[in-house]
């Protein structure tokens, strides 16, 4: 489809947006999916983009973080392939989702995404609270794949809050410290995303000159983000995100 100027303009503040926010709080697709769809985007297609433009983004955070993850090795070998698994079966999914019936879930979709990132830091909380009281589980590790799996096919499909349930899952699995999870949440999440992207590559649904305008604006704003980690208090950005999330997802109600 053919977008003007101005429209681009937009995108590419909203993805500017969308990137500054994932750096310091998350939530960056509360801002692009919904600037795509009010521009016109069929809502399947503003999806399949927003993943592939956005998931570079998932990289930085994952690199960023690689000796605790190369530490914990023998985890990935049982939680990468059910991510990949989950995000393909996700992406599949959702390429074999009717686009009126999608436009029906994304009110919901959008909605449970702004929850997600509303308890992000009461479940951080709590999973601080838990490994000082040095609560420990009872499943081997292996099963970690399961939720995950299954956390990875709901990050396929839409994916926005994802990070938020593949933290919780993996620590009420595994005994570990919150910054060992919090690195494999990244290297999991990433793993998802990407081959959810791959899927889409070929989809047919890749607004590409959107896509690439997208990816630019979230590295611009990813580092204005880094710039303003001591400026701007996450929680309060979050909270932000979070009623621009359910404001959303109520237009789109109202919207039918």
């Amino acid at each position: 489809m053919d977008l003007s100027p101005l429209q681009y303009v937009l995108v590419a503040l909203a993805a500017v947006g969308a990137g500054a926010v994932n750096a310091l709080a998350g939530g960056g697709t509360l801002i692009t999916f919904p600037t795509l769809t009010a521009i016109g985007v069929p809502a399947i297609a503003a999806n399949v983009t927003n993943t592939v433009a956005l998931s570079p983004g998932y990289l930085g955070a994952t690199l960023a973080q690689g000796q605790e993850i190369r530490a914990q090795r023998r985890r990935l070998w049982y939680l990468l392939p059910a991510a990949a698994l989950g995000g393909l079966a996700g992406g599949l999914l959702l390429l074999n989702t009717e686009e009126r019936l999608f436009r029906q879930l994304v009110p919901f979709l959008i909605l449970l995404a702004s929850l997600l990132l509303a308890v992000q830091e009461p479940l951080r909380r709590w999973l601080v609270s838990r490994a000082d009281a040095g609560a420990g589980r009872q499943l081997s590790e292996q099963w970690a794949a399961v939720p995950i799996f299954f956390a990875a096919i709901y990050g396929g499909y839409f994916g926005a809050g994802l990070s938020v349930i593949i933290l919780a899952v993996l620590a009420l699995v595994l005994d570990d410290s919150l910054t060992r999870l919090n690195a494999l949440k990244q290297a999991v999440a990433f793993v998802t995303n990407l081959t959810a992207a791959a899927l889409f590559l070929f989809s047919g649904q890749v607004l590409w000159t959107v896509a690439a305008v997208m990816a630019v604006g979230a590295l611009i704003g990813g580092a204005i983000g880094g710039r303003l980690a001591g400026r701007i208090q996450p929680a309060t950005l979050r909270r932000v995100v979070v009623v621009i999330g359910v404001a959303v997802s109520i237009i789109y109600f109202i919207r039918g």
